[in-house]
Parts: C-alpha cells; sequence; structure tokens
C-alpha cells in the first residue's frame, strides 16, 4: 500500500498535468468529425476520419478520436455517414453576352459555391476584363465565389466570330497579345481558330509556352491535332479534337482543307468516317507522353446533339439563369430546330461515336480533365449543375465513377502545376472540401448529395447552401419581372 504522503504527491502530480494536457490541446477553426474520406487517387475510403482546418488550410487528418484529442475547434461539423471529397473544378466554362450581362454574369458565382464547385476555369467569352477583376475581389475576400481562373481575352485572327478578343493577323501581333495577357497576370491562354491563320495558331502556341504559360484552345482544320501538340499545346478543349485524332486520313483531310480543295461540310463528313482505334491509341499515346490533358465538354455535346427530343422548356435550373443569358441560347435553339431529319441522325451518330472515345483516352492514360462549356450562348448547358451532369456521362460512357470524379478534383489542379495543394483531403492542402450524404465512388450521382461545403476554410451548410440558391432565384425573377415591363 503507498504510503500517504506519495499518495498525495502522485495525487498533485497527476493534477498538475490536466492544465497542461487542456493547454498542448491545439485550436483549429473547424474540425469536421467521423467522416469517410474518399481517398480519390486511390480509389478508396478511409472511414471515421476527422479533418481540422486553420484558415484555408488542412492542418490535421486522421482517425477522429486521435485528431479530436489533439485539436479544439471553433465550428464541428459532424460526418457521421457522410462521405468527404476535395472541392469540385469545373476546367471549362465562359462568362460572356456583353457588358450589359455582367451582373447576370456575376450571379452564377454563388451557384458554383451551392453545387460543391470551389474551383472555375473561365475560357474567354467577352468581358475578360470583368472576370479578370472579379478574380482579384474573390481572391481578396471582396465577392463571394470559387476561386476563380481566367485565360482573360482569348487569341484569335482579324475580325473574328468572337468578341471581345485580341486581333492577330501577324506574328508581331500575337507577340503584342502574349505580352499584353502576360501583363494582365491571366492563368493560361485560350486560342481559337474563327479567323486565325493556321500558322499563326502554331506561333501563338509556341509563343504562349515560351512565355511561362499554358496554352489551349480550339485547332484549325487546316492542322492535325498531332501539329498543335508538337507546337505544345496544353489542353485540347472539347472531345471532338481528339476524335479527329483518331482519323487515319486527318492529315490528307486538314491539307486538302487547307488548299481549298474540300470545304469545311465535306472535311468534317470525311472526320466524321474516318476514325480507326488504331490510329487514336498511337495518337493518345502522344497526348500521354506529351503531358496534353482533353477536356471532353461532353455535356454540352450531348445537349446539343439531343435538341431535337429533349424538352427543356420546363427544366427546373432556368430559374437561376438570368433573362439576358437565356437569350443567348436562342442561336443554338434556331439553328437545331433547322435541321433535316438526315442531319438530326448524323448529330445523334456523331455524338455516339465521340462519346465513346471517352475510354481509349482512359486506357492510353490521357488525363482527361472536367469540363463543362456552361455559360452564355451554350443552350441549356447548366452553369454548376452541369458538372455534376458531365461526371455522369463519363461515367455513362466507359469511365469508372473514381476515374470520373478524379477529372473533376485532381486533374484540374495537376494541370495548372498545384496538385501540391489542391486535389486530396491531406494535411497541408487547401481546405476546399465537399461534404456527401452518399459514396461517389459507388454512385457517381452522388457528388449532387451535398450536405456541407468548405471554401477557403469556411463553413458552408445546407442551410446556407440552400439561402444561396433561394437569393439566386430571388434574383433572376426580379430581373424576368423587370424585362416583361419592358
Amino acid at each position: 500500500m503507498m504510503p500517504v504522503k506519495l499518495a498525495l504527491i502522485a495525487l498533485s502530480a497527476a493534477a498538475s498535468l490536466l492544465p497542461f494536457q487542456a493547454l498542448a490541446q491545439q485550436k483549429a477553426d473547424v474540425l469536421i468529425r467521423h467522416a469517410t474520406v474518399v481517398d480519390v487517387e486511390h480509389a478508396r475510403t478511409i472511414p471515421d476520419q476527422a479533418v481540422a482546418t486553420v484558415g484555408e488550410k488542412i492542418v490535421a487528418v486522421g482517425n477522429d478520436a486521435e485528431v479530436a484529442k489533439a485539436w479544439a475547434a471553433t465550428r464541428q461539423v459532424e460526418g457521421k455517414g457522410r462521405f468527404l471529397i476535395p472541392g469540385l473544378w469545373d476546367m471549362h466554362m465562359h462568362f460572356g453576352g456583353g457588358p450589359e450581362l455582367a451582373d447576370e454574369n456575376k450571379a452564377l458565382l454563388p451557384l458554383y459555391v451551392a453545387y460543391g464547385i470551389t474551383t472555375i476555369r473561365d475560357c474567354a467569352g467577352d468581358m475578360a476584363y470583368d472576370v479578370l477583376d472579379w478574380r482579384q475581389q474573390i481572391a481578396d475576400g471582396k465577392l463571394f465565389g470559387p476561386r476563380l481562373l481566367t485565360s482573360g481575352p482569348k487569341i484569335e485572327g482579324i475580325k473574328p466570330v468572337w468578341k471581345g478578343t485580341l486581333e492577330t493577323g501577324s506574328e508581331a501581333d500575337v507577340d503584342a497579345a502574349v505580352a499584353k495577357l502576360v501583363g494582365l497576370k491571366v492563368d493560361f491562354v485560350k486560342i481559337t481558330d474563327s479567323t486565325l491563320k493556321p500558322e499563326l495558331f502554331l506561333y501563338a502556341v509556341r509563343k504562349v509556352r515560351a512565355a511561362g504559360l499554358r496554352a489551349s484552345g480550339h485547332i484549325p482544320m487546316a492542322l492535325t491535332v498531332g501539329q498543335a501538340v508538337d507546337a505544345g499545346i496544353s489542353s485540347i478543349e472539347h472531345l471532338s479534337y481528339a476524335y479527329k485524332a483518331g482519323v487515319k486520313d486527318e492529315a490528307r483531310i486538314a491539307a486538302d482543307f487547307g488548299a481549298g480543295r474540300i470545304d469545311r461540310a465535306q472535311a468534317q463528313a470525311q472526320l466524321a468516317a474516318g476514325f480507326d482505334q488504331v490510329t487514336a491509341m498511337a495518337s493518345y499515346a502522344k497526348l500521354r507522353d506529351r503531358n496534353v490533358f482533353v477536356t471532353p465538354t461532353l455535356n454540352i455535346e450531348r445537349t446539343l446533339a439531343y435538341l431535337d427530343s429533349d424538352d427543356h422548356s420546363k427544366d427546373a435550373f432556368l430559374a437561376y439563369i438570368g433573362p439576358g443569358i437565356r437569350k443567348t441560347y436562342q442561336w443554338r435553339i434556331d439553328r437545331a430546330a433547322k435541321a433535316t431529319p438526315a442531319e438530326i441522325e448524323a448529330r445523334h451518330e456523331q455524338y455516339r461515336k465521340t462519346a465513346a472515345v471517352m475510354p481509349l483516352l482512359e486506357k492510353a492514360g490521357v488525363t482527361i480533365m472536367a469540363g463543362t462549356d456552361a455559360g452564355f450562348l451554350n443552350s441549356f448547358d447548366y452553369p454548376a449543375l452541369a458538372l455534376h451532369q458531365e461526371l455522369a456521362l463519363y461515367v455513362k460512357n466507359g469511365l469508372t465513377p473514381a476515374e470520373a470524379l478524379s477529372a473533376a478534383t485532381r486533374a484540374g489542379p495537376k494541370w495548372f502545376g498545384v496538385l501540391d495543394r489542391y486535389g486530396s483531403v491531406e494535411t497541408g492542402k487547401q481546405a476546399d472540401l465537399v461534404l456527401l450524404d452518399r459514396n461517389p465512388l459507388e454512385d457517381i450521382t452522388a457528388t449532387q448529395s451535398i450536405d456541407t461545403v468548405i471554401l477557403r476554410g469556411t463553413v458552408e451548410d445546407r442551410a446556407t447552401l440552400d439561402r444561396l440558391l433561394a437569393e439566386a432565384k430571388a434574383k433572376v425573377a426580379k430581373w424576368d419581372a423587370e424585362a416583361a415591363k419592358k
């Protein structure tokens, strides 16, 4: 039996430890408890995890009991029965429609957050300088929205179809355009081919890469995809270009079109009929080896292909889209309405052929980057919602849920070279997180079962997300009422 004096000393020592233990518990801003962490990279789930965040950073991830013992938090989020994923990235969307639609475009920003999208990549429109300003305001905490990355104004030819571009007709023009974009501190460069000469397209890609920026764009019909890859293009936007890269006679068709021996319709018809899987896999191996990513934008491809049969007039999401942006949808609707039955069937068939490329790209090891093309002009391809529809199409067309989820969480950070800061639920990473009610590795539609979004370390719970949606709907209702009075 311990002597009384020794027992008192032991009790005193034990009591003295209690304040020390309390002081040793570190202070976090947010503590997510009992969540199942989705390890996207390894396509696995890790149950009963706790995640602590301080400011915008994750400071601890691990067994719930151990992390909760080490960290106390101002705000706790209950994750029991739920699944924690990295924030979603939409790597191809657009703001646009002219300066008069700036408010309608800005009103889309909270929608992205409400749908779990914490980063968006604006691929150029006609309000580039507004978007650059929003990028800075979001970074400074003065404007609510996802992290915004933008190309600024796109590089084009002289008098292009697209407004708000940097027009170039010579190498000197391209040099000036690239210098301007560097000065604007854009996140990447978009190059399109409305009127841009093929040789200037290649020159622009080389100049952009020499300036230390990534180049993305639409490849001119007179060039092969391989030529753009050799010049240094960083990502191919739209799956149709990946399909084109699999056409056995692509080089001959490009040369014939460039020489004026065939017109665009003839070139497109020959491309549509010329896909060869052996050619495709060789081309895709080159994309993989050159680290060229593909952004399929499959949702808009499908939406436009089936405008003849899908009735979007009662789409619930229209309530979140301003009247000015909705009006920009009409040109595609009108164009689709003029199609003959043969043209409609050809459009359906081409979509099916193009979508079938998805598993070939994945098999070849090409990084697929989720992007939607959502925004103005692209009818019924709704900002925020479209990303979830995009992922569902990936799975429908041959990818696993894990591969689709990786395209929306890891591919974007990888393309921008920031995978060390984004794309996983790990200590030291950005506190951009989404808590889901269901497991997305089992069913990709689970990405829509959002309970909570953590944006730059700030908790946006379900009640807050619902409020954001209600406010967006109220704004559109007000704009509709004002438009009706005119």
